[in-house]
């Protein structure tokens, strides 16, 4: 008979080691569930797709499940170091590979690529042909730019011209309606916001102001290929397209003289670019503005503030984010929304500049 003790303790000091002290599929610290099927440690997120996946995976927790002998012998004889050399044998340079804070669909389709399609298992895939073709091209559902209605529209990702377009009609003579350079582009899943499990967030730069497109597809995987540029030059972009935002959420503004009414606004903190964005809604197709973060040398900080003879506001903890043109004051909700900002704001200000962001910033000041 198996003794439950000595099992667990070989199974913890097996989930300690270097290759397996990690997720197996997202890379999170101090996985506590185990695939006894597969012989990988994952974390506790990861562990509820490979539980969705019963012909290929079985999951039981390495500290409160019961584990037979043979089982912890198996998990002994394999670990995330062999998983690995089987099932990411072959992952494309530009496959985008998911991070602990990712949402469920990137992580899921990951899993699923991996263990179920067995994409990356041997260089003669067909999936990895589709993925490096050079050329993705599919129907995602749109939303309108004036309302809440979603339509299907064409999409064309192309390696030739390095482009995403789309096209609002059937009839494509007329030619697409968007063509987006994929260096200006961002993609990141937004399944709450858009209210789809496969929902996404296009960002990109028209004519040096931000606009947002929102799709989904049915299909996890086809939403997931939209993301792919399909070229091993991706590599270096690939923090850039699929880049999640530092800090996002509601605030309150007021204008350039303090006393202007608040107004409820939703901000992103895109930190890769230094810009603090703002939009009326979550779902705005074009930013209202936008505000450069600088380093501290060069004129920018952020502190708390108040919202003394300024009028409109229904929250009270403020911050106020100093630029060499003016002062921005914005209201949080509550203190803890205030801390995060205020955190984050100085992670982005405290980071020194590259030579693109000076461009970037020279850019905006001059729209005003």
């Amino acid at each position: 008979m198996a003794n439950r003790e000595r099992n667990k303790k070989i199974l913890l000091e097996l989930a300690k080691q270097p290759d397996n002290n990690r997720c197996a599929d997202c890379g999170a610290p101090d996985p506590d569930w185990a695939s006894y099927k597969l012989g990988v440690f994952v974390c506790l997120k990861c562990s509820g797709t490979h539980r969705n996946l019963p012909t290929v995976s079985r999951i039981k927790s390495i500290r409160l499940d019961f584990w037979d002998d043979e089982l912890v012998e198996f998990m002994k004889a394999n670990g995330n170091a062999s998983a690995r050399e089987i099932y990411e044998k072959d992952v494309p340079a530009f496959y985008y590979r998911p991070q602990p804070g990712d949402c469920e669909v990137l992580r899921e389709q990951w899993i699923r690529a991996k263990y179920e399609r067995l994409e990356f298992t041997t260089e003669k895939n067909v999936l990895q042909k589709t993925y490096s073709s050079g050329l993705h091209e599919g129907l995602l559902w749109k939303k309108g730019k004036d309302n809440g209605h979603f339509q299907k529209r064409k999409f064309v990702l192309s390696l030739e011209d390095f482009t995403l377009k789309y096209f609002n009609k059937e009839d494509e003579s007329k030619g697409p309606k968007a063509v987006i350079s994929i260096r200006d582009l961002n993609a990141t899943f937004q399944p709450q916001m858009i209210g789809h499990a496969h929902g996404l967030q296009i960002t990109f730069l028209k004519e040096g102001y931000t606009r947002n497109l929102f799709v989904y597809h049915e299909s996890g995987q086809d939403c997931l290929m939209a993301t792919q540029p399909s070229t091993k030059s991706r590599t270096k972009l690939l923090p850039q397209i699929t880049r999640s935002y530092l800090k996002e959420g509601f605030m309150e503004k007021t204008g350039p003289s303090h006393r202007e009414p608040f107004k409820r606004r939703w901000f992103i903190l895109d930190a890769l670019d230094r810009k603090l964005l703002y939009f009326k809604t979550q779902l705005d197709a074009e930013e209202l503005g936008v505000v450069f973060l600088g380093t501290e040398k060069q004129g920018y900080s952020v502190s708390e503030s108040s919202a003394v003879g300024a009028r409109g506001n229904k929250w009270k903890y403020g911050l106020a984010v100093d630029t060499p043109d003016r002062k921005f004051l914005f209201m949080c909700e509550q203190e803890r929304e205030q801390r995060e900002w205020l955190e984050a704001l100085r992670k982005v200000i405290s980071t020194p500049m590259q030579p693109h962001h000076y461009i970037t910033e020279a850019t905006i000041r001059r729209r005003r």
